[in-house]
């Protein structure tokens, strides 16, 4: 239930942080980085994407990688592999692609077929390659306060903070989620910028009484709009790393308040609109700042993941 307080609050304080601009930003720079070690060192940075079986979210993706590359001057490699492929033949793929020097950068896209074991793949990348900051060196690294490859989301989430200019240092800071992916590395990166942080997960108790308590709350859990007003602290920083389709115009129009005209006119031209792991239309009502979805995260996850193939590139 939203108070009128909140509604108050929300009308002087609610604000879009916008992913795009941020990301558009770290793009332009990665693509500077890669003019300058093509001048002077001779060095074309080089991404290997691997992909297995024909799941479709997972072909947008590795084609959106691809594009994002070409634009800022990244040689890139998509290895579509059939679903038939054995883990020894994925293994051997991989092991000819840490040997080539001119490959810096390795990505596996998830998920893998059934039958495969993805945490012995995600081991089998070299480290130095291991763009997407998955092999468990690289996840010991961070945890030790000394990163060299960053998960590619908790990664951009950062950026995104700093620079909004948003206070990390001293503030209480809930991550609703602990994967390796999102939750448990975006906790360490906020523990390693001064900020109290909380995870929390599904057998949580009073999930919301604890969420509420934090100035910036990131919500990486996998339900659409399970998040609602009475999930945020008024005029905290909300981080949606959601992404779940909505199909039903009347959910729409629940879901996305002025917004939901609009969102029903994409979901009858694409047969579907996104929304996060927060409802937008209750924390607008609340929130100081939150991420749109689409227009937020998942930009960011894409820029970082060029910028860790430049550090691999010259680190290499």
């Amino acid at each position: 239930m939203v108070s009128n307080e909140q509604k108050t609050l929300a009308v002087k304080r609610a604000s879009i942080l916008d992913g795009a601009s941020v990301a558009n930003d770290i793009k332009k720079e990665v693509a500077a980085s890669v003019a300058r070690l093509w001048a002077k060192e001779g060095i074309k940075p080089c991404l290997a994407a691997v992909r297995v079986g024909d799941d479709p979210a997972s072909e947008v993706y590795v084609r959106n990688k691809i594009k994002a590359c070409e634009e800022v001057g990244i040689y890139s490699e998509h290895h579509a592999l059939p679903a038939s492929t054995s883990q020894t033949e994925l293994l051997a793929l991989i092991a000819s692609l840490n040997a080539r020097p001119d490959v810096h950068g390795v990505l596996i896209q998830m998920p893998l077929p059934k039958g495969i074991d993805e945490s012995a793949i995600l081991e089998a990348v070299d480290p130095a390659k291991d763009v997407d900051g998955f092999h468990p060196q690289n996840v010991g690294k961070l945890a030790m306060g000394h990163p060299n490859f960053v998960p590619c989301t908790p990664a951009g989430i950062m950026e995104l903070l700093k620079r909004h200019h948003i206070e990390i240092a001293g503030a209480d800071a809930c991550v609703i989620g602990r994967s390796q992916i999102v939750g448990r590395p975006m906790a360490q990166l906020l523990i390693q910028n001064d900020a109290t942080v909380t995870v929390c997960h599904s057998r949580t108790r009073d999930l919301a009484a604890v969420a509420r308590r934090a100035d910036i709350l990131v919500v990486a859990i996998g339900r659409p709009a399970m998040v609602g007003a009475d999930y945020i602290k008024p005029g905290a920083t909300v981080i949606d790393v959601g992404m779940n389709r909505v199909t039903d115009e009347s959910v729409a129009r629940e879901l996305f308040g002025e917004d939901a005209e609009r969102r029903i006119r994409i979901i009858a031209k694409h047969g579907y609109t996104l929304v996060g792991d927060v409802h937008p239309a209750e924390a607008d009502l609340v929130a100081g700042r939150r991420t749109p979805v689409p227009g937020g995260v998942g930009l960011l996850t894409v820029a970082m993941l060029l910028a860790n193939t430049v550090k691999a590139a010259r680190q290499n």
